[in-house]
């Protein structure tokens, strides 16, 4: 009965979601406090959903804060400096224009968001692969690939929400695949030299012209001073996350308010700066804590060990074992069939459970889901508003980029997929 419940429960939520019959939030709250009344424990899940924030709030303060620390640099006009000055050491080579594309597309995607990203770098780089004759779909693609991969860092939204889904902290969930990770932004790396290396070269147009028709990027006169330190404090608040000295939710918080007080020190300047994210931050902090309730009422109501325990008994033993590794293989694909928050609340857990009934381990099957579900696989996705803001600036059909993306997208989770496999991070 209690696997029924289970399975309804996630069926339930999965239908809601994925119709947009309600929003994520609503349905990761209502869904599983109605089963569990279902069950008879309504007195229980007062004590199930605090259990369930209580392992959640680190992360989704850990979300906050990063949201609002990296949006301070971009107000701060700290990346726009490196911008002007890649552009102007590809000059007119494709080869270079395209590999300037990764990296800056890497770069400005530090903040997790998608949405800024493609707003920062297509409008930026647009009128120079006109201007040199290089093809839109290139630069919608160099674009995607590098924003998909560099999605999985410990505060992008994949996986967090898988930290939250399995209750594990982001760091012991990521740092086991930071050499997959810098092998996944190689590879993009190498796809970029390789599209620019087949891009038609123009050297008709002098690169001047297409500077002049670049005019989305409006440098801000950032002080040589304020522009290292905030360098600095970027690369000591992501050493200090992955050699795991600190809790990430504190290095961003510290971080969020030197990066605040440095660059806006009126407090109107603050105010404004902060209510201009706060909308995404406090979107996302909401879904979050809204899966605390989920998760809570699914393991302390026992449905979760019911639903695995019922796959085991149907699943073959050679395929429970080897869990991990078939995740990290649809991880990818899974991205146009299931948003991010019914994957990671609603399929991951029940694969994470699973696994651990053929002893295989359940982190090791979240590290392989974030190597494409919703990382390399969120640009895309037609589940993602951000893929259709990708196509819309690039000036690109939906169809085209898929076609073109896709695998790419593919091959890039697998060479992270592979060597996660070599190092025995994903065991076979």
């Amino acid at each position: 009965m209690i696997a029924l419940l289970g399975i309804l429960t996630i069926g339930a939520l999965l239908y809601l979601i994925i119709a947009k019959k309600t929003s994520a939030v609503v349905a990761l709250i209502l869904v599983p406090v109605t089963t569990g009344i279902l069950a008879g424990q309504i007195h229980e899940i007062p004590a199930y959903i605090s259990e369930g924030l209580v392992t959640i709030a680190p992360t989704g303060v850990m979300f906050v804060f990063a949201i609002l620390f990296f949006g301070i640099l971009l107000d701060a006009g700290t990346f726009e400096p490196i911008i002007s000055r890649l552009l102007k050491l590809a000059g007119n080579d494709p080869v270079k224009v395209a590999l300037a594309t990764a990296f800056l597309a890497m770069l400005v995607h530090l903040d997790g968001s998608g949405a800024v990203t493609f707003l920062v770098v297509i409008p930026a780089l647009l009128p120079i692969y006109e201007a040199l004759g290089m093809s839109r779909l290139t630069l919608g693609s160099i674009v995607a690939l590098s924003a998909g991969t560099m999605n999985i860092l410990p505060w992008g939204g994949p996986t967090i929400r898988a930290a939250s889904a399995l209750d594990v902290s982001v760091t012991e969930l990521f740092n086991p695949i930071l050499v997959p990770f810098l092998f996944g932004l190689i590879t993009v790396f190498s796809i970029a030299f390789f599209l620019g290396k087949n891009e038609k070269k123009i050297s008709t147009i002098a690169l001047q012209s297409a500077d002049e028709k670049n005019t989305s990027v409006s440098l801000q006169n950032i002080p040589i001073w304020r522009f290292w330190l905030n360098i600095m404090l970027v690369i000591l608040a992501i050493s200090l996350i992955v050699l795991s000295w600190a809790p990430p939710y504190v290095v961003f918080m510290v971080a969020f308010g030197i990066a605040l007080v440095v660059n806006f020190p009126k407090v109107k300047d603050q105010k404004e700066r902060i209510d201009a994210h706060a909308k995404e931050a406090l979107l996302m902090a909401s879904i979050l804590f809204a899966a605390g309730c989920f998760t809570g009422i699914l393991n302390g109501s026992g449905m979760m060990q019911g639903m695995a325990s019922s796959i085991q008994n149907v699943l073959p033993e050679l395929l429970g074992k080897q869990l991990p590794l078939i995740t990290g293989l649809f991880a990818m694909p899974a991205s146009l069939v299931f948003d991010p928050d019914s994957f990671y609340f609603g399929i991951l857990p029940i694969l994470a459970s699973t696994a651990e009934t053929f002893q295989a381990s359940s982190l090791e099957v979240g590290r392989a889901a974030i190597l494409g579900q919703m990382t390399t696989g969120f640009p895309v996705s037609p589940l993602t508003g951000s893929t259709y803001l990708l196509v819309g600036l690039a000036k690109l059909d939906l169809g085209d980029h898929q076609k073109k993306t896709i695998p790419l997208a593919f091959l890039v989770t697998m060479v992270m997929l592979l060597v996660s496999t070599l190092m025995g991070v994903i065991t076979i």
